[in-house]
């Protein structure tokens, strides 16, 4: 599935609405550049599945965890992970297969242990059709 953004608000309920149907275990990877609206998508994301506190990029602590919601989110950002043996430290199995929503920031840079069954979401900038506008890939592996 291919959908255009053209407001961040849109790229904001893409994310809410998909967190509204997650299920227990899903693990959702997001690819895309820098600045590109990782972000905003994954706040929606975050907001679909009740959470109300602030959702904010775990780049430093590789994963950040929200338990409010109806399911636990878990919020990965990998960018700065120099190999996949330190997913291994933080218990990343425990996460992925557990009760909980995964999303996995940078997840191309782990692609070697990602579970059999993910959505990936790829998020594309094409600054000749707007500033805001997104380009949002979605597929199921």
């Amino acid at each position: 599935m291919v959908t255009e953004t053209f407001q961040e608000k849109e790229t904001y309920e893409l994310g809410r609405r998909l967190g509204e149907e997650a299920r227990a275990g899903q693990v959702y990877t997001l690819i895309g550049d820098l600045g590109v609206g990782k972000t905003v998508f994954t706040k929606g994301l975050a907001a679909g599945l009740g959470i109300t506190e602030p959702v904010s990029s775990p780049t430093f602590t590789i994963v950040q965890e929200y338990e409010e919601g109806r399911l636990p989110f878990y919020h990965f950002d990998v960018y700065r992970i120099g190999d996949v043996e330190e997913m291994d430290e933080i218990g990343y199995e425990d996460y992925i297969y557990g009760d909980g929503v995964c999303l996995i920031e940078w997840a191309d840079l782990i692609r070697e242990i990602l579970p059999e069954h993910y959505t990936e979401i790829k998020i594309e900038k094409d600054v000749e059709k707007g500033f805001d506008y997104r380009r949002i890939s979605i597929c199921e592996y």
